[in-house]
Parts: structure tokens; C-alpha cells; sequence
């Protein structure tokens, strides 16, 4: 079900929003170098509250189904995004990572048959070269592994966006995001045991960190996300994911002191046309204002 509310933009939006201060609070609160427990972290605890709050499990067919949304919204786009945040410059990566929505817009069209608008196919890319202009910087090296891990995550998580739209669950969303949070909690849990060790001591400012993570940068932030996502054109929501880079910069700028210049506002500019293009209520305006400008040569031309 698409609905026309401009309230749903804005409240996908929280999604990103938090998102993009995932960055901050992982290097201010959380142990260093512990990025696939904090992944970990992040997902399993509140995936198992909100199941066990629901008291409802998978029945059927969506116990496969749940496990792969799982594996690919959270455990396998989790390990390949930490994968190729280690082997590239933040900024190449997020870069690579913005190129979401387009591919949102390509498995949505050949799953879903929805096909995407120029102006929110030009979005998409006014959108990636904003992000580029926000974040890369000159001093970065290409490294193969790490560009084939974002690619990867970018397509799994693209994969797993269009699936949640394309499957009518059998529950409500909140449930729905619950199960996803257990499964990839449970491909990741082992994997920071084999890859990184035992669990860390927690402080409670590590603490206050999981819980900020966990609480409204999971368990909010993806439920709010799945339900843009059922109510929206696939590649209109993802184009809203394009403001996380922007908070994360923005939060940079405030609490590390980063660069804020010509090229990031301009930056700026460009990510926020971009997300708009592809929004349905500014598509809808803009075929309204064609048909408006068509209408005198339909007339001329009957004449």
C-alpha cells in the first residue's frame, strides 16, 4: 500500500537521520576496533526485546523469508559496510555506499516492475556527486577488496529493501523488524567472536552508546524504514537514505572540528535536490506543470 501522506517522507527520514550519527557515537561511546560486536550489539539485543514484547514468531515459509531479509538488511550488509570502512577512506566509501538508491531503483524495476521517473533517476545521481563532494577527499587510495565489500553491501541491502516491499508479511512491522534483528544478530554473533575475540568490558558510556544504537538507531530507525518503504516507491525512499552522510558530516563539523567549505555546501545543495527529485509529491507536481505547459499546443495542434 503507497500513500500520499507528506508525513511519510519525514518519518523515513529519522532513519538516516540516525543513522548518520552512527559514526560519531561509535567513536565517542563504544570500545575501538570492535566493529562487528558493535554491529552485533546494535541488532541482537533489541531484536530480541521486540520479540520477545510481540510474542509472535515466523511461521511457514517466513522463517526462510525472515532469515534472509535478516542476512541481508543486517548481518551480511553490516559485515561487508565494516569490511570496507577498514579498507577504504570514509569518504570513498560513502560514496560508493550512495549509490543506493539507483540500485534500489534497477531490482525494485526488475522484481517489482516499478519504474523509476528521470527525476528520480537524476536525483539519484545528483545525489551521489553531492555525497562525493561532501566527503572525498584527495589523499585516497583504491583498494579492490574494500570497493567489492561496499558494492556488496550496497546490493544486499538493495536486495533486502525491495524484498520487504515485494513480500506481504504475515505481522505488523515492528514484529517484521524484530525477526530481521535476530537473524543478523545471529550470523553476526559468532562472527565477532572468530573474527575479534571476546566481548569487551562496557562502560556505561559504552553502554549509553549500545542503548542509543540499539533503541533508535535500529529498532526505530528500521521500522520507520520498512514502513517508507511499503508505502513508497522503492527508489523514492532510498533516495531519502542520502541524508545520513549529510548528518554524519554535518556532526563532524560541530564535534571533531572537521572542513565545512564552498564545496561541501554546495555538497549540501545537491544531496537535498537530489532527495527531493524523487520524491512522488514533487513528481506529481512536475507531470501537473507539463501537462499545464502541453495543453495550449494539444490545443493548437487539434486547431
Amino acid at each position: 500500500m503507497e500513500t500520499k501522506s507528506p508525513l511519510t517522507p519525514l518519518l523515513t527520514a529519522i532513519a538516516p537521520i540516525t543513522w548518520g550519527s552512527t559514526y560519531f557515537v561509535t567513536s565517542e561511546f563504544l570500545p575501538p576496533d570492535r566493529p562487528i560486536f558493535a554491529a552485533a550489539a546494535r541488532a541482537l539485543p533489541i531484536g530480541l526485546v521486540i520479540v520477545a514484547a510481540r510474542r509472535r514468531l515466523p511461521r511457514g515459509s517466513w522463517w526462510w523469508r525472515s532469515a534472509l531479509l535478516g542476512t541481508l538488511n543486517i548481518g551480511l550488509f553490516f559485515a561487508l559496510l565494516f569490511l570496507a570502512a577498514y579498507r577504504l577512506p570514509g569518504g570513498f566509501a560513502s560514496t560508493l555506499t550512495a549509490l543506493s538508491p539507483l540500485a534500489v531503483m534497477v531490482i525494485a524495476f526488475a522484481f517489482l516492475r516499478e519504474t523509476p521517473t528521470r527525476l528520480a533517476v537524476g536525483g539519484a545521481l545528483i545525489g551521489v556527486v553531492g555525497i562525493a563532494l561532501l566527503v572525498v577527499r584527495a589523499d585516497f587510495v583504491v583498494d579492490p577488496i574494500g570497493v567489492a565489500a561496499a558494492v556488496g553491501a550496497v546490493v544486499s541491502s538493495a536486495f533486502g529493501f525491495v524484498l520487504v516491499k515485494k513480500w506481504t508479511p504475515p505481522t505488523d512491522l515492528v514484529t517484521l523488524t524484530g525477526w530481521q534483528l535476530v537473524a543478523g544478530g545471529l550470523l553476526l554473533a559468532p562472527l565477532t567472536l572468530v573474527v575479534e575475540g571476546a566481548p569487551p568490558t562496557l562502560d556505561g558510556r559504552a553502554l549509553l552508546g549500545f542503548a542509543y544504537l540499539g533503541i533508535l538507531g535500529t529498532g526505530l530507525a528500521y521500522v520507520l524504514w520498512f514502513r517508507g518503504l511499503t508505502r513508497m516507491p522503492a527508489g523514492s525512499a532510498a533516495l531519502i537514505g542520502l541524508v545520513g552522510p549529510v548528518v554524519g558530516t554535518l556532526l563532524g563539523v560541530a564535534f571533531a572540528d572537521e572542513t565545512f567549505g564552498p564545496a561541501q555546501l554546495i555538497g549540501v545543495c545537491m544531496v537535498a535536490v537530489g532527495i527531493l527529485a524523487g520524491q512522488p509529491a514533487v513528481v506529481n507536481l512536475y507531470r501537473r506543470r507539463r501537462r499545464v505547459l502541453d495543453a495550449p499546443k494539444e490545443t493548437m495542434t487539434a486547431s
